[in-house]
């Protein structure tokens, strides 16, 4: 745990040191037009297989667009969705997305106590450690270290990054700091806390 917290502290501090240009949110919701189809008008996606991005930290939006485009992160929609922006376009696209309001989601009722569990206290059997720690007890996540929001995120994303963490096919973590914590969730945690985090609010 206090590697954990050390790896936060070091990511929260080059995250201060930072720059980038500021984007324009007006020129943003004119450039989201292509983004709609999978993530909504205003970035709640109605399907579970696509993330929501509204009310996301502006950084990490930009950071993972980045990584789309340099193909750090793997998708092949994403890749080639990334692949024409230009830096102005990322941060124009985050600031529109982070100025949208997040719609609440619901969890499924036999997994809350099992995702509760492992999101605030991890399983210490294991050495899973809690997502709390970084993403925050309302999952809200930490803008300065790029951690994100979780909160009303659909399940079944969840389960898929977290797998895919888990598999190594998800490689764009800093420190492999979400690797090493899915590799040891078992398929029920994994689908308990995806549960919990979509009614997270």
């Amino acid at each position: 745990m206090k590697k954990l917290l050390l790896m936060v502290s070091l990511a929260s501090v080059a995250a201060l040191g930072t720059a980038h240009a500021a984007g324009d949110a007006e020129a943003g919701k004119t450039k989201s037009a292509t983004c709609m189809a999978c993530h909504g008008t205003d970035g709640n996606s109605a399907a579970p297989n696509f993330p929501k991005i509204a009310g996301q930290h502006p950084d990490y939006i930009v950071k993972q667009l980045k990584e789309f485009k340099s193909g750090e992160r793997k998708d092949a929609t994403m890749n080639g969705m990334a692949a024409a922006l230009s830096d102005q376009d990322m941060e124009d696209l985050a600031a529109f997305y982070s100025k949208q309001k997040a719609t609440e989601g619901q969890a499924a009722e036999d997994k809350v106590a099992a995702g509760e569990t492992v999101y605030r206290a991890g399983n210490s059997a294991s050495g899973v450690s809690a997502c709390a720690a970084c993403h925050g007890p309302t999952g809200a996540g930490n803008p300065m270290a790029k951690f994100p929001s979780l909160s009303g995120q659909h399940a079944d994303y969840t389960m898929k990054q977290l797998k895919d963490f888990r598999a190594g096919a998800r490689a764009n973590d800093a420190g492999s700091m979400m690797r090493n914590i899915a590799a040891k969730m078992t398929d029920a945690e994994i689908e308990a806390v995806a549960q919990y985090v979509q009614g997270l609010h």
